[in-house]
């Protein structure tokens, strides 16, 4: 590492205006061998900092000196010495961690693929052979008990797939062998079938529904092994078992990026507070699943297709900006849609400058509208993502940016698929179990109370009446 005498950074008057924001006369020296913390809200402008000190965006003016030299002109070697972790990252998803490697190794050439290796090694990354044993015990554990369709899933199909699914887990309680065991490696394994079994639950029982409630024909297809859970529930649900990859690509990220979200969340913390008390893995997946089945919660993205469904029967002229502005306003001051003030699949409580989830999301929307005719409707959601987080922050009157979330996409590309809206929440638990199952088995490792939530009544207090003293 080469020693510098001068300051490590030197920031003046730098300039960066974007539509809607502006980082403006920014000065700062930093003393070589110093530590400084950028801190800030969202939108206050660290990150457009970082990329312009890195060169990665360009500036409107001002200067920028990384030990010495301009930003623009640094050497390789010098770019080499400087570390950086973005919040998104710019490879492809197909790529593998040791792909990542060797492309890494040819762009810095002080990469260290021993030390590399061991940070791999160290996060229990698997590589290739584990990976294709993984899939095989999926596929081995993606059946059903002998007659369960028939038994369980027919003889008594709801108009509500959660209800279904709900009720299946619960007697799957029945054919197993050890369900009360709450060892770790019991655990691992009910996890494993549930994850494997989940697809096969909530396809056959829309079938169910399909053929007792609609009176369309009932056709079950047996789960291909060879097939990945996004390919198999696509050949399930279709009578003619056809997909193209782009679509069986597209469920598959979906259900990646619904998988896990933290522990926050409802019918996660669900499964941590009721796992705490002891109880089978059965009974928590199926608290897990009634606290999923809320529209506030999982229902939220059959939410923003009925909103989008109002929106094309009351906006005449999708593409004008203005008059889709209209229709945002009036579901803000509750004159349209449900009347609830709410404008669905905008805003989270954790994510305000972006959901990456929905980031991500937003790359392969596009390439489906395109590939399956809807791309008039694609840029209506393109549209309303471009107004709707502006009109929200607005009327919250806050500083904070807002986003789109997840919701706002999942349910456009579910029925691009041709998904049917009664399969949209139950696609949401699909992905979900992988992570109830980590968060159960999180809380029996970690946790020996049961919780107890704090608990104050706001109601009014009465005077006890004896029952011959009352009216």
């Amino acid at each position: 590492m080469t020693t510098f005498e001068t300051n490590a950074l030197e920031i003046n008057d730098l300039n960066k205006n974007y539509p809607g924001f502006s980082l403006n006369h920014l000065n700062l020296t930093l003393p070589s061998g110093c530590i400084l913390g950028l801190i800030g809200e969202n939108g206050a402008g660290k990150t457009t900092t970082i990329k312009l000190i890195l060169d990665i965006i360009k500036k409107d003016s001002g200067s920028i000196r990384i030990l010495g030299r301009d930003c623009t002109s640094a050497t390789t070697i010098l770019k080499e010495e400087i570390g950086v972790v973005l919040d998104e990252v710019g490879f492809q998803e197909c790529l593998t961690p040791l792909q990542i490697g060797r492309i890494m190794k040819d762009i810095f050439h002080n990469w260290d693929p021993s030390l590399y290796d061991q940070y791999l090694q160290k996060f229990n990354l698997p590589n290739k052979k584990e990976f294709e044993e993984f899939k095989k015990l999926l596929a081995h554990y993606r059946s059903l008990p002998t007659s369960f369709v028939r038994d369980v899933i027919m003889k008594a199909p709801s108009f509500d797939m959660m209800n279904t699914l709900s009720r299946s887990v619960l007697t799957l309680y029945s054919y197993d062998e050890r369900p009360n065991d709450i060892s770790i490696s019991n655990v691992i394994r009910q996890s494993l079938q549930l994850i494997a079994t989940f697809p096969l639950l909530s396809v056959y029982g829309y079938h169910a529904y399909n053929y007792y409630y609609k009176e369309k024909s009932l056709v079950i297809h047996t789960p291909k092994p060879e097939l990945s859970t996004a390919e198999n529930i696509l050949h399930m649900l279709r009578l003619d078992s056809k997909y193209t990859e782009l679509e069986a690509r597209i469920l598959d990220i979906a259900l990646v990026l619904h998988a896990e979200h933290g522990g926050g969340n409802n019918s996660t913390f669900t499964t941590h507070v009721v796992s705490s008390s002891g109880t089978d893995t059965y009974s928590t997946i199926a608290a897990a699943l009634g606290s999923l089945k809320g529209p506030k919660h999982g229902g939220a993205n059959l939410k923003v297709m009925q909103m989008f469904d109002d929106m094309k029967k009351n906006v005449k002229d999708w593409t004008n900006e203005e008059e889709v502005k209209k229709y945002l306003e009036d579901i803000l001051d509750k004159k349209a849609f449900d009347k609830s003030g709410l404008i669905y699949g905008v805003g989270h409580a954790i994510y305000t400058k972006s959901d990456p989830r929905a980031k991500i999301f937003e790359r392969y929307v596009k390439k489906l509208s395109e590939e399956k005719g809807f791309e008039r409707e694609y840029e209506l959601y393109a549209l309303v993502a471009k107004i709707a987080p502006k009109l929200v922050s607005e009327r919250r009157r806050t500083h904070k940016s807002v986003c789109v979330n997840i919701d706002f996409y999942s349910g456009f590309i579910y029925s691009m698929l041709g998904l049917p809206l009664e399969l949209y929440t139950p696609i949401f638990a699909i992905a979900r179990i992988v992570g109830w199952s980590a968060h159960r088995i999180e809380e029996l490792i970690n946790a020996t109370k049961i919780i107890r939530p704090a608990y104050m009544s706001v109601m009014e207090h009465k005077e006890y009446k004896d029952l011959e003293d009352r009216e």
